[in-house]
């Protein structure tokens, strides 16, 4: 079996000398094309088996094509990417977010790829191809669509005598006190800058009306009202205790994190596999899955993972195939059924097996994708780090947004 796991800069660099960028074939004749993939299924052992299949039945299919999946982590994967392409390098196909491709447009790193779904493009969501879109141009194939959304406690809630679930802001704060007389933390949330504002902080910007950056792009907008509301929202929390401290360390993880061990009584951003992941510990009476939460506007993150072509490889043609295998309804509905996402097309939908699958579904019509900009990274990055400043009593909310803000101007000035 060819599917590898890599870790590491120096490992991937190696690697990406050696195979990336397709071409030659070695001794063999065929086209090599390799693809730098992510833990879209968490579980490390059945993701190896069903990328090992994927290769199996891909090249059965394509006689003259050698194809090479790597497994990649989530951790650093900007700059190790980054590095690969700055060095003439990386794999012939990638998997990309939206806020991750207007970068490497820039950097020429991506082929455009509508021709790859030019027959097929009225049975995507309209929403998956517009965030994989840029100028005009569709960048990356969507391969599945993700949606968070709230999970909460029930067995927590009936303990601080809440009966119904807090679904907006004012909600929250108003079941706060109840919970913390009873002993538990109210809302769960993963501070560490290493954790992607789409999955903490961005959300609960969105749902107060404001934006990460100005109609134009030149600028950043968070540091705007609805952003210091956010924030002071957030700080209020924490300071009563309704975020656990452990907030500061945690990056998303929920199982050995204040949520997956009764904690805490909600979580605001988690995923199918999260609610999975606490019916074992919890059980299934006690877990309830609800909307995303409301203040101005009703909204959680989701976004479409789609597979870009690099526009490096020696064999354009042949990773173009494995994009159109991939979004073909039967692989669409394997790996949606494999990662526990929903479906990018409107006409193979994952099937919804359980009631939660089903929660998960209709929270889709609540999803943001997040907003795209080549320096949404680098950004995410800024902010990150002042919203930690926050939480420790180190800054105000507007003094923090302020100087994330005055740093991501300077950096979005430099770019333009």
């Amino acid at each position: 079996m060819k599917v590898r796991r890599l870790v590491g800069v120096l490992g991937v660099l190696a690697v990406a000398a050696v195979s990336a960028c397709g071409g030659s074939g070695e001794s063999s004749g065929k086209a090599v094309v390799t693809v730098w993939m992510y833990p879209v299924i968490a579980d490390e052992q059945a993701a190896t088996a069903y990328w090992g299949q994927v290769e199996k039945d891909f090249e059965a299919a394509n006689a003259t094509i050698d194809l090479r999946i790597e497994q990649q982590p989530w951790a650093n994967r900007d700059q190790k990417l980054a590095t690969a392409f700055s060095g003439g390098k990386g794999p012939d196909v990638l998997l990309l977010g939206p806020d991750q491709i207007p970068q490497f447009v820039t950097s020429d790193s991506l082929k455009p790829i509508d021709k790859v779904l030019e027959a097929d493009k009225a049975k995507f969501l309209p929403g998956a191809l517009d965030a994989l879109t840029v100028d005009g141009k569709l960048y990356a194939a969507p391969i599945y669509h993700t949606v968070t959304t709230t999970i909460y406690n029930k067995k927590l809630l009936a303990k601080a005598g809440i009966t119904k679930p807090p679904e907006t802001w004012d909600e929250i704060k108003a079941a706060a006190p109840k919970l913390k007389q009873a002993g538990v933390a109210t809302l769960d949330y993963s501070a560490s800058p290493e954790t992607s504002l789409n999955l903490s902080f961005y959300p609960l910007l969105w749902q107060a009306g404001g934006s990460v950056f100005a109609s134009d792009d030149k600028k950043v907008a968070f540091n705007e009202a609805p952003g210091v509301e956010a924030l002071t929202f957030l700080k209020t929390l924490y300071d009563a205790g309704a975020i656990p401290k452990s907030a500061l360390s945690n990056t998303n993880v929920v199982a050995d994190q204040a949520l997956g061990k009764q904690q805490v009584a909600m979580g605001f951003t988690n995923t199918l596999i999260d609610a999975k992941t606490v019916t074992a510990s919890w059980g299934a009476a006690n877990v309830i899955v609800g909307v995303p939460l409301e203040n101005k506007k009703r909204v959680g993150f989701g976004l479409p993972g789609g597979l870009a072509v690099n526009a490096g490889s020696k064999d354009i043609e042949a990773a173009e195939k494995f994009l159109t295998f991939m979004t073909q309804p039967k692989q669409v509905i394997s790996l949606g059924t494999a990662a526990n996402f929903l479906s990018p097309r409107t006409d193979a939908p994952v099937p919804a097996n359980d009631e939660q699958a089903k929660k998960f579904e209709e929270a889709l019509q609540y999803a943001y994708s997040g907003e795209v900009n080549p320096a949404a990274r680098q950004v995410m990055a800024l902010l990150a780090v002042e919203i930690q400043a926050v939480l420790t009593g180190k800054k105000t909310p507007q003094q923090a947004l302020d100087a994330a803000a005055k740093q991501s101007d300077d950096l979005l000035s430099r770019q333009r």
